[in-house]
């Protein structure tokens, strides 16, 4: 990819001081364009704005709260002078229990994290983006969302949710200049692990055809096309990325 590809281009990326966000971003800088990290992590994503170097900056921000995306977004706007891009990352997996025992507490967490959180940030920002008569979204779900994981029923739910408000977004921008897209991959070996039982683990990795889990780099890959003017003809889509699970 070369450093003009996103010349010009700004872009949020949700979730991005570590893991697949920060891939992301990272790949986004190299191209070109302005990122702005955001996190509720506000150390760790300024750090990691930091090595980017020029062109990456750093926000502190909770996806759960709308008023606080909503400020985000114009406070965002007006720092690097608009928005094109839109990556939403950020998210958790929640316990692995069965559903009949799952904390009603820790449900409320996942689904304002990884649905809630999606629909705030698209929100405040899809009008931005209407203004520059341009924008790019891209969603993270999950294959879990597609075919649901037994004992993860808050994040498999979530993660259906997004896989859903992608086709309806996409639908209503389907005449303006904004695609709206989402990639469903296989568990990446992020810290995202820590949260996860081993068996829980080893019955995604059973799963997986291929044999391995996806790296944070194929997916950076592939959300980069979808973030890119190349990807022109494609909205309100589910690209897949898991070895092989899934063929749909």
């Amino acid at each position: 990819m070369t450093k003009t590809v996103f010349a010009g281009r700004r872009a949020i990326v949700t979730g991005a001081a570590q893991g697949i966000g920060r891939a992301i971003a990272e790949r986004l800088h190299d191209g070109g364009a302005q990122v702005c990290l955001w996190d509720m992590d506000a150390a760790l994503a300024s750090a990691a704005a930091a090595e980017m170097g020029e062109g990456a900056t750093a926000r502190a921000v909770d996806v759960t709260d709308d008023k606080a995306v909503a400020d985000a977004a114009a406070a965002t706007a007006e720092q690097i002078g608009g928005i094109d891009i839109l990556v939403n990352n950020a998210g958790i997996s929640g316990p692995n229990v069965p559903t009949w025992e799952y904390p009603v507490d820790d449900w409320r967490q996942v689904l304002d994290i990884d649905l809630n959180g999606v629909f705030y940030c698209c929100r405040a920002i899809v009008p931005i983006m209407l203004k520059g008569d341009y924008g790019r979204i891209v969603n993270i779900a999950s294959v879990a969302g597609k075919e649901g994981n037994p004992n993860a029923p808050a994040y498999s739910a979530a993660k259906a949710g997004v896989i859903g408000l992608t086709k309806s977004l996409g639908k209503e921008l389907a005449e303006s200049n904004i695609r709206v897209n989402c990639v469903t991959p296989a568990v990446a070996k992020t810290r995202i692990f820590d949260q996860m039982t081993e068996e829980h683990i080893g019955y995604m990795l059973s799963k997986i055809p291929m044999g391995r889990f996806v790296d944070v780099a194929e997916i950076a890959a592939l959300v980069v096309w979808l973030s890119s003017e190349e990807c022109s003809f494609s909205t309100g889509a589910v690209f897949d990325i898991t070895g092989g699970r899934s063929t749909y």
